[in-house]
């Protein structure tokens, strides 16, 4: 079962319902039955800070999409013509 909680029960019990949460990990916020939001302790917070900066350090987003295998089935010369042909149909 996943580690849940509700807006309602966040209302009805405050801050004590997180923290009996987060005892079994970070736990998931749900709005109108649907995921809105994961609380972590802080020491979750920090380990994700810190395992981000160890992996990608210096490497701004654009290195890091640009660094990602190509998976496509389409060459650049198609996507270029299926664009060409959107781009004068809609003037």
């Amino acid at each position: 079962m996943e580690n849940t909680l509700t807006i309602s029960e966040i209302k009805r019990r405050g801050m004590s319902t997180i923290n009996d949460r987060l005892k079994l990990g970070p736990a998931r916020i749900m709005k109108r039955n649907r995921p809105a939001a994961v609380v972590l302790s802080e020491a979750q917070y920090q380990q994700l800070l810190n395992r981000a900066s160890v992996q990608l350090p210096g490497m701004s987003a654009i290195q890091w999409l640009s660094d990602q295998p190509t998976t496509g089935l389409r060459s650049k010369t198609a996507i270029d013509a299926d664009l060409q042909k959107e781009r004068t149909a809609s003037w």
